[in-house]
């Protein structure tokens, strides 16, 4: 008598079809569905790092756009920040900017004196 792993391959098939949902164009198909879900992964993979660089440039161009409202550039409050010992990120200057702008104007104050 023959082992076929009938219940076991036809799980593995089932999965594999069950995360080709939606996809078109007969990638819904078992052979065309394994490569364009290894496609999908390496795009997720690039994506997840992707994410992480276009925040990190919205954070930049929002305190950018914040220090310019002011009349100082990004560059020299950066500058200014590092050498006054204040070490806080892009993502909580891009936060002060747009929600508390005293804060944010008392910080380029102090990035203006240190430098």
């Amino acid at each position: 008598m023959r082992v076929t792993c009938l219940v076991a391959s036809r799980r593995r098939r089932k999965k594999v079809l069950k995360q080709a949902r939606g996809f078109r164009h007969g990638r819904k198909l078992l052979r065309q569905a394994y490569g364009a879900l290894d496609r999908a992964g390496a795009m997720a993979y690039t994506g997840r790092k992707l994410k992480k660089r276009q925040y990190r440039q919205l954070w930049t161009v929002r305190v950018n756009a914040a220090c310019r409202a002011v009349g100082f550039t990004y560059s020299r409050f950066i500058d200014g920040l590092k050498k006054a010992g204040v070490a806080i990120d892009r993502k909580c200057l891009a936060d002060l900017a747009a929600t508390d702008a005293a804060a944010f104007t008392k910080l380029i104050e102090t990035a203006k004196a240190a430098l």
